[in-house]
């Protein structure tokens, strides 16, 4: 009998110990983190001891044993994958509620107003949330849109600038979605009475392409509403567009992007160039802001019917080619003057 006690004390004592050093280890931020942010990655199907190694692997814990006793008496709540990350040293109960709760980490993504779908499948791509090939392949399929755009070729137009929050396994086909649904709420809160030229039915997806074409020409919000009504007089007269972003769209879409249209370029042939094309081209060319979408929705009451850039980031605008030409003469000078002047600044220093 008093060995059967003896033995009894030992169990409750080593139980005791057991459970205290579960406890402190539990309770107790682990010290050996160096510091540094530890990114770690559960795969999908992983099971509670294969993410307590990994979690120990990384150092993000003290004892795997602690975590996975810890994790069997929550075994109600699931460990759920994903990118978690880790910037400062956490107890084995954090560590596990944080997994359980799902925070997982989070890409910030900046969309630009007027970025096209090749640009967002290049930022996408550089923050390593997908490969621009498998965004661009979601982002040509315009079924997600059809219901309000029937006749449009692409999501372009529809992916909706602003910035976003991406976890890193985040599908592409989820990511566009989230950017087509952002516009779908900005679309609604403007509430649009549409019209553009006199012989067109209402039609979102002409307001869009206008809108886009804006976004693209001016960087001044104060400004385009003018543009777009220089567009719709273009437009009512059946005047060409003669719009500059439109040839570099064709060319994107040619797979020969460029920052600087080129008079060779004027003559590519495609419904995109408005050099060539009469009317809207056959879809938006960038994804337009709010700004650009008001100012389609609404273009300014004007006489204008053609502007040129000047040097102050907006544009000159005029009502006949005659004041046009001067306009454009102007800015050519401009341009000289400037490039003289910085030669001569040059020759200065050197």
């Amino acid at each position: 009998m008093r060995r059967l006690g003896l033995l009894l004390l030992l169990g409750i004592a080593a139980v005791g110990a057991f459970a205290a050093w579960l406890d402190q280890d539990l309770s107790v931020p682990y010290r050996r983190y160096k510091g540094e942010s530890v990114i770690v990655d559960i795969p999908h199907g992983m099971g509670r001891w294969g993410i307590a190694s990994l979690l120990a692997k990384n150092r993000v814990i003290r004892s795997r044993i602690a975590f996975e006793f810890y994790s069997h008496w929550h075994h109600r709540r699931a460990l759920q994958a994903g990118e978690y990350l880790f910037q400062g040293p956490m107890t084995e109960r954090q560590v596990f509620w944080k997994i359980a709760m799902g925070k997982i980490n989070v890409i910030s993504v900046q969309i630009p107003e007027g970025w096209n779908m090749f640009d967002i499948a290049d930022e996408l791509q550089r923050e390593k949330l997908c490969t621009r090939e498998d965004f661009l392949r979601v982002a040509r399929d315009p079924a997600p849109i059809l219901d309000i755009a029937p006749h449009a070729q692409s999501l372009e137009g529809f992916l909706f600038p602003s910035t976003y929050l991406f976890a890193r396994h985040t599908p592409p086909d989820e990511i566009a979605a989230t950017m087509v649904r952002e516009f779908r709420r900005v679309w609604s809160n403007l509430n649009p009475d549409l019209a553009i030229g006199p012989t067109t039915t209402p039609s979102l997806e002409d307001t869009v392409t206008l809108a886009s074409l804006v976004e693209r020409e001016t960087p001044l919000e104060s400004e385009r509403p003018l543009v777009a009504g220089v567009f719709y007089n273009r437009l009512h007269r059946n005047y060409p567009l003669q719009c500059d972003p439109t040839v570099q769209y064709a060319l994107e879409l040619a797979g020969r992007p460029t920052q600087i249209v080129r008079h060779a370029d004027l003559r590519v042939d495609s419904p995109y160039n408005t050099y060539r094309s009469p009317g809207l081209p056959p879809g938006p060319i960038a994804n337009p802001g709010e700004a650009s979408l008001r100012a389609a929705i609404d273009p300014a009451k004007t006489d204008f019917m053609y502007f040129v850039a000047n040097d102050s980031g907006g544009h000159f605008f005029s009502k006949t080619l005659e004041e046009h030409n001067r306009n454009v003469a102007k800015y050519r000078r401009r341009l000289t003057s400037d490039a003289i002047g910085d030669t001569s600044k040059r020759a200065l220093r050197d």
